[in-house]
């Protein structure tokens, strides 16, 4: 997929899965992972096709994806090449400590040809939802429980 790809879609008021697409039946909650910004807005809006992390994990399946607090303008200056040399406009002022879309985990890998990886592992992504308005929501260090009731009431 390219930047000029689109793949994601917007929702206006649904902020989480029917019940019957969610990892759990019995659970009230959904996984969710945090990510800076602009890399959250990328994921959603359906331009970024991995995500990189220093671990690994057997997780796959549909999680939220939280835009952290921070952003840290000099990180990935690779990728950051790649995003201004192909014309992507970012918004200007990105979702900060909320949850912005949700997407599903396909694999982990430490190798890709995905011009967003960097390693040492990556989370294959597909599928990605961004929410119209952002949902505030505390976020965490690695995957954390979003409990639903919590997100569909901030």
């Amino acid at each position: 997929m390219t930047l000029h790809q689109k793949s994601g879609s917007v929702l206006s008021a649904k902020y989480s899965l029917p019940r019957s697409l969610r990892q759990s039946s019995d659970s009230d909650s959904m996984k969710a992972l945090s990510i800076r910004q602009p890399w959250a807005w990328l994921i959603v809006n359906g331009y970024k096709d991995i995500e990189n992390r220093t671990w690994s994990t057997g997780f796959r399946g549909r999680v939220y994806v939280h835009a952290g607090k921070r952003v840290k303008p000099g990180d990935f200056q690779e990728q950051r090449d790649y995003i201004r040399e192909s014309g992507l406009i970012l918004p200007e002022e990105p979702p900060l400590g909320a949850i912005v879309g949700e997407v599903t985990i396909t694999d982990c890998v430490d190798s890709s040809s995905s011009q967003w990886f960097c390693g040492p592992h990556g989370f294959l992504l597909s599928s990605p939802v961004a929410y119209k308005d952002p949902i505030p929501y505390r976020g965490q260090l690695g995957f954390f429980e979003a409990v639903e009731f919590e997100v569909r009431n901030s």
